[in-house]
């Protein structure tokens, strides 16, 4: 099992910036993807960005060139760079882990999940 713990979340203005980490523990030998996701109130969990063991990431198309995802392994964290947030962005964030080879269009490749953070912009 992945343990997954998020941090950093918080309420900013519009055009503002945020940065989330997660940080992981457990069988981390097994993890081939990580990603972010979001929830809106009233809406589905989406997939925001990936990041597989061999560096490729991918993005929602929305939020490309504004947020940047990168993982350090030695110290067991998952980033996630926002900048340019607008209101759209608000939600709950999840960092989530997942064996496979695969990347957030996935979410059922997504096996350990942390607890969420929550953005909210305004």
């Amino acid at each position: 099992h992945v343990q997954l713990v998020e941090s950093g979340g918080g309420s900013v203005q519009a055009g503002g910036s945020l940065k989330l980490s997660c940080t992981y523990s457990g069988y981390t030998s097994f993890i081939d993807c990580m990603g972010w996701f979001r929830q809106a109130p009233g809406k589905e969990r989406e997939g925001v960005a990936s990041i597989n063991n061999d560096a490729h990431t991918r993005y929602k198309s929305s939020v490309e060139g504004r947020f940047a995802i990168s993982r350090d392994k030695v110290k067991h964290s998952l980033s996630l760079q926002m900048n340019s947030l607008k209101p759209d962005d608000t939600g709950t964030y999840y960092c989530a882990a997942g064996p496979f080879y695969t990347d957030f269009r996935d979410v059922t490749d997504f096996a350990h999940w942390g607890q969420g953070t929550q953005v909210t912009v305004s």
